[in-house]
């Protein structure tokens, strides 16, 4: 949220489409084509855009032809058999129930590792998203932290995706960031009320789905995220000189 970074969410979720229907259709884990194309993407979009900030520009402009190369790969492996047919479903809407136990510990090990990365990055990280400037006079690596950033963010919608699916994945990524900058001013408590809101609601959302077995959890997810979210946007007045996303 602090460095207008929001849309690159989306363009991941999109790149983790093509990059899983892509390792299928070549003969490869589903896991090796979200991670490669995810976090290769990511340094992509940093290196295109100025400063080692991802530019809308670059993105959108990457975009079509993504989505494209997804496609195609789809029809690929879909084309291989019958059983193929739901690939694409699985993909782009997750089922974190079909999780094994082996892809659950490594997802544990996974999020263990981000989180590790965040912490480590944090302070100057912050220093520069607030001001860039300041912080490259300072002896900030600015580029270098950006970059760094950008391939936690890709490790993070790789790993998200499986859970929530590509389709739904900007959701989880920006709707309890959003929150807590609606709720908070100060960015530590910010940063750890967004990941508690993050591992609060996906529970609920689970905890809902099965509740009501006709809801997917993907769905039930990302309806506890928006409701949250918008129920903090109506309760909460925006800050005076707060900055917008």
């Amino acid at each position: 949220m602090l460095r207008a970074q929001v849309f690159t969410g989306d363009a991941l979720g999109h790149v983790a489409f093509t990059g899983a229907l892509a390792a299928l259709a070549l003969g490869y884990d589903l896991k090796v084509g979200l991670f490669a194309a995810t976090v290769v993407f990511a340094v992509l979009i940093g290196a295109l855009g100025g400063r080692g900030r991802s530019d809308d520009v670059a993105i959108g402009s990457a975009f079509a032809w993504i989505l494209g190369l997804g496609a195609f790969f789809l029809t690929l492996y879909t084309t291989r058999g019958a059983a193929h047919g739901t690939a694409g479903v699985s993909v782009l809407f997750g089922s974190i129930f079909g999780l094994s136990a082996d892809q659950a510990r490594v997802a544990a090990l996974v999020t263990a590792a981000i989180c590790a990365a965040v912490v480590l990055l944090a302070r100057p990280l912050l220093f520069a998203s607030v001001d860039e400037t300041v912080a490259a006079a300072r002896g900030v690596p600015v580029r270098v932290l950006s970059l760094a950033f950008l391939v936690v963010v890709g490790a993070c919608a790789a790993e998200a995706t499986q859970a929530v699916g590509s389709l739904l994945l900007l959701g989880l990524l920006a709707a309890p960031a959003g929150t807590a900058h609606r709720l908070t001013a100060r960015p530590y408590p910010a940063l750890a009320l967004s990941a508690g809101l993050a591992v609060v609601e996906m529970w609920a959302g689970l905890w809902l789905s099965h509740a009501a077995p006709r809801l997917p959890p993907s769905f039930a997810i990302l309806a506890v995220t928006t409701t949250v979210h918008l129920s903090a946007l109506i309760a909460v007045r925006p800050r005076r000189g707060a900055a917008i996303a």
